[in-house]
């Protein structure tokens, strides 16, 4: 569901039922489609632009005037041309472990992060709490990227 400019109303209406919807769940999540997507205020990334990490290699906030709702919760784009990217494909933009610090879903935990403390790695997108858990994870990257991924899975199973 993409949400356009000339649909304000309705896109200041979807922001108040994703207040809501977050309200009913633990905060940081917007659940859905049995995945958990890290989304303060159901927004996921905090308003950063997930493509453009990819394009730009930095940490880019979005607009309202580009935005959509996917896995429970909204994201903002910088551009129409970076919605519609991350509209076609958006398992190649989301960050991994729906957003949480991977440095924590290595440890088994699902902490909050940071959208400006990144790593764009083999094609995917990692968040990390803080520069000090992105250091840690970085030392033995591999590693921990194997077992969050194996935790990941072992939540979305729960």
């Amino acid at each position: 569901m993409m949400i356009r400019p000339a649909m304000m109303d309705v896109s200041r209406r979807l922001l108040v039922v994703a207040a809501v919807a977050a309200a009913l769940v633990p905060a940081g999540f917007a659940a859905a489609e049995g995945t958990h997507v890290y989304a303060p205020g159901g927004v996921a990334i905090e308003g950063y632009d997930p493509v453009a990490y990819f394009t730009t290699g930095h940490a880019i906030a979005g607009t309202q005037d580009h935005m959509l709702k996917w896995r429970g919760a909204i994201w903002l784009f910088a551009s129409a041309e970076n919605l519609e990217a991350f509209e076609m494909n958006p398992a190649s933009y989301a960050p991994q472990y729906g957003g949480f610090c991977a440095y924590g879903m290595g440890e088994g935990e699902t902490a909050t992060s940071d959208p400006q403390v990144f790593v764009v790695e083999d094609g995917r997108l990692y968040l990390y709490h803080n520069p000090a858990t992105r250091a840690e994870m970085q030392s033995n990257f591999a590693a921990y990227v194997s077992r969050a991924d194996q935790r990941w899975l072992d939540m979305a199973r729960n």
